[in-house]
Order: C-alpha cells, then sequence, then structure tokens
C-alpha cells in the first residue's frame, strides 16, 4: 500500500466523519428540541423508552449523542435512572441505521437507472440540492435541510474515498496475514474496542469495516469479534460525558458499557461455545456491505430484546457498581415528600412543598459556608463536598418548581396562590447562592493552585467581608427557616452595608493597583470573590423580601422593597447603624485609605 493510497483512506475517513456529523447536526438542528422534549415526556416504560432510543438515534445518527442526552436528563433529575437504561438500549439498535445508508454507496452497475443510485451519482445530485437550497432559500430550516444534503453527499464521497484506497489491499500479504490474526476472537474485539475508542463513533468504526469488505477479505469470523468490539468501544464518550455528574449520570453513563459488555460476552460465548461444537460452515463466508449491515442490525436487536427483560437487574448492578454517599441520600430524601397524590390538596401540598424548600435552605446554606472554609483551608475533597450539594440543590430546583407549577393548576385561595408564587422566587434565589458558592469554591482553588496570596490589608478587607456575609446568610437563613419577619427587617439593612464593603474594596484595590502592591492575576480572583459575595447578598435580600411578603399582603417585589427603606424608619436605620459600625469602621477605613 503506497503513501498516496494511505493519505487517501485517512482523507476517506475524514469526509466519512466529517459528511455523518454534518448530518446529524442538520437533523437535530431540524427537529430542533423535540427530540429532547420526545425522550423526556415519552420514556414512561420500558418498549417506549427502547423505541424512542431506536428512533432518536436513526434521526441523529449517534448511539453516543442520545446517551449523552439521557445522561444529562438524569443528572438532572429529570427521568429516572430505569427510564435511561430503557433508551440506551433503544441507541443501541438505532445506531445500526448508518450501515444500511452507507450500502447505498456500493450501488452501481449496468443500467441507466442503477448508474443514478450509484456512489457517484447520489454523491452528485445531494451536494447540487444542498448547494441549490444554500443560495435559494433563506430560510433557516431550509439552510439545516441543506446541512443534511451535504453532509449526506460527504459520507458518501468518503465512503467511496475509502473503499478506492483498500481496494490495493486485496493481494498484500501483510494485509491479509493482518486480517487473519483478526480470526481469533479476543484480538478481533480488542481491536473493534480500541478503534471504536479513538474514533468514538460505532457507525463510523462499522463504516470503515465495511469499507474494507470491497477488499473481498472479510470473512464472518473476521467481521463478527470486530463488530462486538466497536460495540463496547462506543461506550468511551458516554463514559467521559458521566464525568462530573451527579451519582445517577455516572450509574447511566457506567449503564452504557455495563449494557454492550454483558451483550457482548453473552453472545460471544453462546456463539463460540455453539461453534466449537456445530462448527458453522459460514464462519469462512466472504461479507459485503450488505452483510455487515445485517449482520449489525441482528446482532444489536437480538441482545438487546434479551436484555430488555432484565432491565431492574441491570439497574441493581449499576446501583451497586456506583455506591451512593449515604449523605447524599439522605439530603435528597426530603424531596419525596412532594407526592403527585397531594396536588388535589392544596393545604396538604403546599406544606409540603414549605418543608421540602426548608431542607433546601438549610443545604444551600452548608454549601456556602463549606465554601468560605475552602478560602481559608483548601481541599479537594471540601470542593467536590461543595460542587456535589450544588447538583442537589439543582435538583431540588427542578423538582419544587416542577411540582408548583403542576400546583398552579389546582384552585387554591389567594393565601396559597401568593405562598406558591413567592416559593418559586425563593428556591430561583436559593439555587443562585449554591452557584455562587461553587464559584466561590472553585476560585479557592485557583488561588491554592496559583499560590494566590493577599496582601495584609487585602486580606483584612476580605475578612471583614466574609463576616459580614456570615452574618446576612445567618439571618436570612434563621428567618426563612422560622418564617420570622422581624428578623428578615434586618437583612436588607445589611444588603446596604455589603453593597458598601464591596464599593470601598474594590476602590483600595484599584488603588493598590496603581502603586504596584498587588498583581493583576491577584487582582482577578480578589474582584471576582466579591462579586461572587455581593451577588450572594443581594439573594439574600430577595428572600428576605419573599418572607416579609408573604406575612403580607403585597405582590409588588419593588414597592415592598421601597417599603422596607421607610416603614419604621427609625428601625430600618437603626440596623443599618448597628451594621455600619460594626463593618464600617470609620477608623479602620481611614486608616487603610491613607495607607494602600
Amino acid at each position: 500500500m503506497s503513501i498516496l493510497n494511505v493519505i487517501m483512506l485517512l482523507g476517506g475517513v475524514a469526509m466519512f466523519l466529517y459528511g455523518m456529523s454534518l448530518m446529524g447536526d442538520g437533523l437535530k438542528k431540524v427537529a430542533g428540541n423535540k427530540l429532547e422534549l420526545i425522550l423526556y415526556r415519552l420514556s414512561s416504560n420500558p418498549l417506549k423508552g427502547i423505541l424512542l432510543g431506536t428512533g432518536v438515534t436513526a434521526v441523529i445518527q449517534s448511539s453516543s449523542a442520545t446517551s449523552v442526552m439521557v445522561v444529562g436528563f438524569v443528572n438532572s433529575a429529570m427521568m429516572k435512572l430505569r427510564q435511561a437504561i430503557a433508551v440506551i438500549m433503544g441507541a443501541v439498535i438505532g445506531t445500526s441505521i448508518t450501515g444500511w445508508i452507507i450500502c447505498l454507496s456500493s450501488v452501481s452497475g449496468g443500467s441507466q437507472a442503477l448508474e443514478l443510485l450509484s456512489t457517484e451519482s447520489l454523491s452528485a445530485m445531494t451536494a447540487i440540492g444542498a448547494i441549490l437550497l444554500k443560495h435559494i432559500s433563506k430560510k433557516r430550516t431550509m439552510q439545516h435541510i441543506a446541512d443534511i444534503l451535504m453532509g449526506f453527499a460527504v459520507l458518501m464521497f468518503g465512503m467511496k474515498t475509502m473503499s478506492g484506497a483498500v481496494s490495493v489491499l486485496h493481494d498484500d500479504p501483510g494485509f491479509i496475514s493482518f486480517l487473519t490474526s483478526f480470526t481469533n476472537p479476543f484480538l478481533g474485539i480488542l481491536i473493534g474496542i480500541v478503534f471504536t475508542a479513538i474514533l468514538q463513533s460505532a457507525s463510523a468504526s462499522v463504516g470503515i469495516l465495511q469499507a474494507l469488505s470491497s477488499t473481498g477479505l472479510i470473512t464472518f469470523d473476521i467481521a463478527l469479534p470486530i463488530i462486538l468490539g466497536i460495540a463496547i468501544g462506543a461506550s468511551v464518550p458516554v463514559l467521559l460525558s458521566g464525568m462530573g455528574s451527579s451519582r445517577d449520570g455516572q450509574r447511566t453513563a457506567l449503564s452504557y458499557l455495563v449494557i454492550e459488555t454483558i451483550r457482548v460476552v453473552v453472545f460471544a460465548v453462546v456463539f463460540y461455545g455453539l461453534n466449537a461444537f456445530l462448527h458453522f460452515s459460514f464462519m469462512e463466508r466472504v461479507m459485503n456491505m450488505f452483510s455487515i449491515a445485517l449482520l449489525n442490525t441482528l446482532f444489536r436487536i437480538t441482545t438487546v430484546a434479551l436484555l430488555a427483560l432484565f432491565i431492574p437487574a441491570i439497574e441493581n448492578l449499576v446501583v451497586r457498581l456506583v455506591p451512593g454517599n449515604p449523605a447524599d441520600e439522605e439530603r435528597v430524601r426530603d424531596m419525596d415528600r412532594l407526592e403527585e397524590r397531594f396536588l388535589a390538596y392544596p393545604t396538604l401540598a403546599v406544606e409540603q412543598t414549605r418543608l421540602t424548600i426548608n431542607k433546601m435552605a438549610e443545604l444551600t446554606h452548608l454549601s456556602m459556608e463549606k465554601a468560605m472554609d475552602l478560602l481559608d483551608a483548601y481541599s479537594e475533597r471540601g470542593l467536590a463536598e461543595v460542587r456535589d450539594l450544588e447538583g442537589i440543590v439543582d435538583r431540588y430546583e427542578d423538582k419544587i418548581g416542577s411540582y408548583l407549577m403542576k400546583l398552579t393548576g389546582h384552585e387554591m385561595t389567594e393565601t396559597q396562590n401568593r405562598a406558591v408564587s413567592q416559593y418559586l422566587r425563593a428556591i430561583t434565589d436559593l439555587e443562585r447562592i449554591s452557584d455562587h458558592a461553587l464559584n466561590i469554591g472553585e476560585r479557592a482553588q485557583e488561588m491554592y493552585e496559583k499560590k494566590i496570596v493577599f496582601s495584609d490589608k487585602g486580606a483584612r478587607e476580605m475578612k471583614n467581608l466574609t463576616d459580614a456575609i456570615t452574618e446576612i446568610l445567618n439571618i436570612t437563613f434563621q428567618c426563612f427557616l422560622n418564617d420570622d419577619a422581624d428578623t428578615a427587617a434586618r437583612v436588607e439593612p445589611l444588603e446596604q452595608v455589603i453593597d458598601r464593603i464591596c464599593l470601598k474594596m474594590k476602590e483600595r484595590h484599584a488603588a493598590r493597583l496603581q502603586k504596584g502592591k498587588c498583581t493583576i492575576s491577584h487582582g482577578y480572583v480578589f474582584n471576582d470573590l466579591i462579586a461572587d459575595f455581593e451577588r450572594v447578598s443581594d439573594h439574600c435580600s430577595n428572600i428576605g423580601i419573599v418572607i416579609v411578603d408573604l406575612m403580607s399582603n403585597s405582590l409588588d417585589v419593588h414597592e415592598l422593597s421601597d417599603e422596607m427603606h421607610t416603614d419604621r424608619p427609625n428601625r430600618y436605620q437603626e440596623y443599618y447603624e448597628e451594621f455600619q459600625s460594626k463593618y464600617l469602621r470609620r477608623k479602620d477605613w481611614e486608616t487603610a485609605e491613607e495607607t494602600v
């Protein structure tokens, strides 16, 4: 095989992968968000899940993409692990469709009608159609359809290029010797795994195997183990997508590997066990594009049909392989309060929601405490806990938000309607506070890794700010958990003081930069922390307003905020002066300004 043939082969692979990607992206854009909604809403039982997974994967031409979407759904608590396993099984079947599309590239021969269906003709016609659509129509949908057609044309041309490049291998002794080694099932499976892990596409790997079949050297006993290995190798991109996910997200990603491994092991043991006794005559049969596509499809359908009976067992296995953290399981247990059956009884549903939000508030408060501790004593374990808490709080927001939206469809009293409205606002602020907690944890990680240490004055200012933030968090969550409007009245004055602290810190930091007493790299982290803390205090203010609002008849947030400044002015001023004297001591700040 000459250098030119190698270049042509690699070029064909590149065009094939690009064409498949372009076609899949175009199909997804034409469908918009409908595919995701279909997966989310219509996977209520295993059969539906398998059929949906098959259909969606057939459209987007990628089992990995479908499985990655499913990991995202499970990660955000929108889908159960058992539902996800069924959809993944469907994706395993759906990815075989690409092999049949590739078979079109082998159509050629005699009659004029067949010539029109040849690879060259199909590629040319679809490419012409794509270019015409691109230039004639300005509609976005037509542009996406043009991308689909062009992707198909590039895919077909890449397939033909690969077939042409490897055709010279028919009489190559070295290649023949290499291929015959694949008759060893273990080696063939290993090659299939490695090759697919590199390409990160089962469809592409099968397509290349189909291209090699044009040499006439691919027999059944060579093709089968490679196809088995391709199945396992396709799990690599899904496993990568599960990194950094929630516990159930990681379980979902791992379930793809478990499903594929079980399918391959069961099929290999049964097939090669029977062959040892029966000596199948078709083992030496030469394979072509159609027979490889058929073998791949039959392997996937039969094994998935068998495993579909054991979805609960696969779920239990994955849960055992990725054991849950007892603390995390305890933290999410309160979400079980939100029973669908309670929706018919708004009084009970509102009370259950209040108790669930209280748990969300406790976890949010804990995440901020853990994050601020990292600024003084950073640890990877501490950051991981903050990250886990942020994920759990996200799940609470999704669950509570969905529950409250369903509750709004039922008849409620004015008080209950107001409570639901304020709860929806509160969970948003709680979730945003947990987001900022993770931001603060990551700033601490950056400081630790880059060995960033603030100047003495900067450190004192930051300590003063974190003390104020700690107090506003304690006040906010105390009043929230106890429905204490009197305590909530202390939040807004402290938030105003924190705003002034942040402004003064930014001014003095700018002055230190000008005098060369602080570096730009230190400044980025310093300012980012100030911004995060300032936003946390803003969200605390919003939560304080929610508590006061729940005890009043006002629904106008801005009006209520103004009233908190003007109503009982002596008390507001009293609180403001208390916090100002505590965190904005004139002597300390004047000294700092003089010796910036």
